[in-house]
């Protein structure tokens, strides 16, 4: 099977979550299970770091690998989705899997698949596992698909797990309170193993630590222990943000800087500190140099996009795939502290999403080009502009996101912002 035709074969015959939504969900790990033990179960060849959280856990991941790639350690990393093409999913130290390994994959495994059945998530982190096994990675930093304790990869026994941060998100499947969802993320704390939760939320903090109680760990709260500071960035466009790391009310990292401009990075950045921290503490050293340099270099390091990603600067344009209620409150208090004529915001989401909430967080006097993203579960362009304009929003809508982003920069002046999200795959289409 070529490329093309294998990434057919996944996306058309087995179910694919973010792009069909709820009917790809399985609701327990025997296909993962299933499929690992057919592979003779490579998750337990190498050392892993479990990623959950509704918001900021792609980023937190790519952090922890680039810092542990600039640490020595021969790290892998798996993400999801991806934003143009599907080996963005699988990397060791940075690099993305080669075409030809998932070929080989899916052609040596596809009449077993078609035994076991597994989801197009399932099969993919089979993958991911396979690979990091065969690349002999040191360390691997595994992201959550959804929610965590049944996702595909909670067959793992980490060294440390990770939960950034809870908002409200993918209720049908999770559940519709912040309790529910957060009960589900703290799935993936086991016994024994360090947790470390992101954001300290008080409405939830008993769900972690009756759940760390029962698993007989440790379990700490970043934002608890670490802070970012005197944060600054050189000018709206600014390639990089400034900040001094605080441990304990006592100076860290001086000066950090991070090539990840979004003012929520710094609930991530305290995250990673944490688990920099733990994991010295589980035999992996790491120096505050590699640290400092590991977040600089991460764009290089791991090729992280679509995170406050400047896609051009006259007029400028930005994007970011901050796409549920937590993440948007993060992206609009940033963007309205951006100083500009006109905001312009090219905006989509997906069907299954229910986005009122959203929608009323959306500022009032911008002007908006609701558009869909070319998947099946993305939400009518029409529909979404209906909702919007009862909403008291202005705007239009349009037949693609190309056109859209086309119509917006050419009403926008030179002292305009234009702004791309409200779903990763709105943003997918314009980098």
């Amino acid at each position: 099977m070529t490329y093309k035709e294998v990434l057919q074969y996944m996306f058309a015959q087995l179910p694919m979550y973010h792009r069909i939504g709820a009917a790809a969900y399985k609701a327990n790990l025997d296909n993962t299970i299933a499929l690992c033990d057919l592979l003779g179960n490579p998750q337990h060849n190498f050392n892993t770091i479990h990623v959950a959280g509704t918001n900021g856990k792609g980023s937190v991941s790519h952090m922890l690998a680039s810092i542990l790639q600039t640490a020595g350690y021969r790290t892998g990393l798996y993400t999801s989705p991806h934003l143009k093409d599907f080996t963005e999913r699988i990397r060791v130290n940075g690099k993305k899997i080669n075409r030809s390994a998932v070929c080989s994959f899916i052609t040596k495994y596809k009449g077993d698949f078609e035994r076991i059945k597994p989801s197009f998530f399932e099969m993919t982190v089979g993958l991911a596992f396979q690979y990091f096994s065969e690349k002999k990675v040191d360390i691997a930093v595994i992201e959550v698909g959804l929610g965590g304790r049944l996702d595909s990869t909670n067959i793992i026994a980490p060294l440390l797990s990770v939960i950034t941060n809870v908002s409200f998100d993918h209720m049908e499947l999770l559940g519709k309170s912040l309790k529910l969802i957060a009960a589900e993320k703290a799935g993936i704390i086991k016994t024994g193993i360090p947790a470390i939760i992101g954001e300290t939320q008080e409405e939830i903090l008993d769900v972690f630590t009756k759940k760390a109680k029962e698993m007989n760990t440790t379990i700490r709260f970043a934002d608890q222990l670490y802070s970012c500071k005197n944060y600054s960035m050189s000018g709206k466009q600014s390639q990089y943000l400034v900040m001094d790391v605080i441990r304990n009310q006592e100076l860290y990292l001086p000066r950090l800087t991070s090539p990840l401009t979004g003012l929520y990075q710094r609930k991530n950045i305290v995250t990673v500190m944490a688990a920099c921290e733990e994991l010295n503490n589980a035999g992996y050293p790491i120096t505050a140099d590699e640290m400092r340099s590991g977040i600089r270099d991460v764009i290089k390091n791991t090729q992280l996009a679509g995170r406050w990603q400047i896609l051009s600067k006259h007029p400028l344009t930005i994007c970011d795939t901050g796409h549920n209620e937590g993440g948007m409150r993060e992206v609009l208090a940033h963007l309205l502290s951006i100083g500009c004529n006109r905001l312009h915001f090219v905006f989509g989401t997906v069907n299954d999403k229910s986005i009122d909430q959203i929608i009323s967080l959306l500022p009032r006097d911008a002007v908006y080009y609701f558009c869909r993203a070319d998947i099946p579960r993305g939400l009518d362009a029409m529909e979404l502009y209906t909702k919007a304009r009862t909403a008291g929003l202005t705007g239009n809508y349009y037949s693609s996101v190309k056109e859209a982003l086309e119509t917006a920069r050419e009403n926008a002046k030179s002292d305009d912002l234009i702004f791309v999200g409200g779903s990763t795959f709105i943003v997918a289409e314009v980098i």
